[in-house]
C-alpha cells in the first residue's frame, strides 16, 4: 500500500460508486475514521474487532516507529511537477478527460516504501511514483504506482498479517523466519508473487524504472462499453542494471533523480492493458496474460522535483478512489482498504508537528 496526504483542490466531480465517492471524500474532506470503518464494514472487507482502518495504521507505526508529520508507508520522498500529453488512443477505451487530445499538468511524488523518513536508500526497496492529473473540467484522477508487477496481497488482512510477520526482531533486525514461513504457509498467494517480483529485478533508479498501478479499474467508452484495465508507465529511459552493492550515500537513489532532473525530463509511456472476461480483477497479486491488448495513451513527463513543503505533493492524497468519469473501481478489496487507511494515516499525520524532510533537492545537488 501506498501512503496518504491531502489535496490543495479537492476534485470536483468523479465517477466512482457511491462507495467509491465516500471513502475518496474520506481521504478529501476528512470524514471520521470511524465513520470510514463504518463504511467499510458494509462494503465486507472487515469484521468487527478484527481489523479496522485504525489498526492497520497502528501496524505501521509499530514496525517502523512513530515519525511525527510524515506518512505511515513510503515516508522517503521527494515531489515533482510535471505534465500529461494525451495522444487520444484511450478514447477508444473511455471518455475520461484525461484521455481526450491535449497536455494536462501532473503533480508527482517519488517514494520508497517503509515508514523510515531517513532510511538510507537501497536497491531492493520498493519503489513509488504518485501522480495528480489536474483536469480541464475540474476533475482529478490519482494514482499510486510502484516499481514491482504484482502487489504481494490479495486481502487487507494477508497484508496485515504480513505487517506482523515482518516485524523486526530485537537484536537481528530481521523479521523472525519461523514467523515469516508460517505466514507463507498460509498465504500461498504471497509466495507466488514474491516468485513473480524475483522475475523482475530492480533498474538503476527512479527514472529507468517501470511503475505499475497494480489494481484493476473498469473504462467505459462512449458507446457504454466497459472493459477491465491496468495501467503501467514504461520509461523512455534506457534500461541501466543498478548500482552493485551498496553505495555509501544514503539518498543516492533520490540524488541522482535530482541531478539528472537538473539537465533533462524525464519520460514514461501510460500503457493501458486491456482484460478479457476471466481476468482477474479482485486480486492483485495475479498478472495478466502478456498476450493482452496495450493501448500507448500519451506520454507522461517529469521536468523537475522539489523538496517536500506545504503546497506540493506533500499535500497530496494519492487516494486511488479519486477517478474521473469514465474510470470506475473494480471489486479489489484493497482499493477501499488503501483508500480508507490512507485517510486515517492523513488525519494522524495533519495534527502532528511537522518535521523537515531527510531528503532535499538542495542536498541531492551539492
Amino acid at each position: 500500500m501506498n501512503e496518504d496526504t491531502e489535496p490543495a483542490t479537492p476534485p470536483t466531480r468523479s465517477a466512482v460508486s457511491r462507495r467509491g465517492v465516500l471513502l475518496g471524500l474520506a481521504a478529501v474532506g476528512g470524514i471520521a475514521a470511524a465513520d470510514v470503518g463504518g463504511f467499510l464494514y458494509a462494503g465486507g472487507w472487515l469484521t468487527p474487532d478484527v481489523l479496522t482502518p485504525s489498526r492497520l495504521t497502528d501496524r505501521f507505526e509499530q514496525v517502523y516507529g512513530r515519525h511525527d508529520g510524515f506518512r505511515r508507508n513510503h515516508a522517503k520522498g521527494l515531489s515533482a511537477t510535471g505534465h500529461f500529453i494525451s495522444n487520444g488512443a484511450g478514447t477508444a477505451v473511455s471518455t475520461a478527460a484525461v484521455f481526450q487530445p491535449g497536455r494536462i499538468p501532473v503533480t508527482g511524488r517519488f517514494s520508497l516504501s517503509g515508514g523510515l523518513p531517513d532510511a538510507a536508500d537501497a536497491n531492493a526497496t520498493v519503489r513509488g511514483l504518485g501522480l495528480a492529473f489536474t483536469l480541464p473540467n475540474g476533475e482529478q484522477w490519482r494514482t499510486a504506482m510502484i516499481n514491482i508487477p504484482v502487489f504481494l496481497d490479495n486481502t487487507p488482512e494477508g497484508f496485515y498479517q504480513r505487517l506482523l510477520a515482518s516485524t523486526p526482531v530485537a537484536g537481528t533486525g530481521k523479521p523472525d523466519p519461523e514467523k515469516m514461513a508460517a505466514f507463507l504457509a498460509r498465504h500461498p498467494e504471497t509466495t507466488a508473487a514474491m516468485q513473480i517480483v524475483r522475475r523482475h529485478p530492480p533498474t538503476s533508479g527512479f527514472g529507468d524504472s517501470t511503475f505499475h498501478g497494480l489494481n484493476a479499474f473498469g473504462c467505459t467508452n462512449a458507446a457504454g462499453v466497459t472493459v477491465a484495465v491496468r495501467w503501467t508507465l514504461v520509461p523512455e529511459q534506457p534500461v541501466q542494471p543498478p548500482h552493485p552493492g551498496q553505495p555509501p550515500d544514503r539518498n543516492y537513489l533520490f540524488d541522482a533523480l535530482t541531478r539528472t532532473l537538473a539537465g533533462t525530463p524525464l519520460r514514461w509511456r501510460l500503457v493501458l492493458t486491456i482484460g478479457e472476461p476471466g481476468d482477474p480483477t479482485h486480486d492483485a497479486t495475479l498478472p495478466w496474460p502478456e498476450n493482452r491488448r496495450t493501448l500507448d495513451v500519451g506520454t507522461v513527463t517529469i521536468d523537475s522535483v522539489q523538496t517536500e513543503e506545504p503546497g506540493n505533493a506533500r499535500d497530496i492524497n494519492f487516494d486511488p478512489l479519486i477517478l474521473p468519469a469514465g474510470i470506475t473501481p473494480s471489486d479489489d478489496p484493497l482499493l477501499s482498504a488503501r483508500s480508507a487507511v490512507y485517510a486515517r494515516s492523513f488525519t494522524r499525520r495533519t495534527s502532528e508537528p511537522t518535521q523537515p524532510s531527510a531528503v532535499t533537492v538542495e542536498k541531492g545537488l551539492s
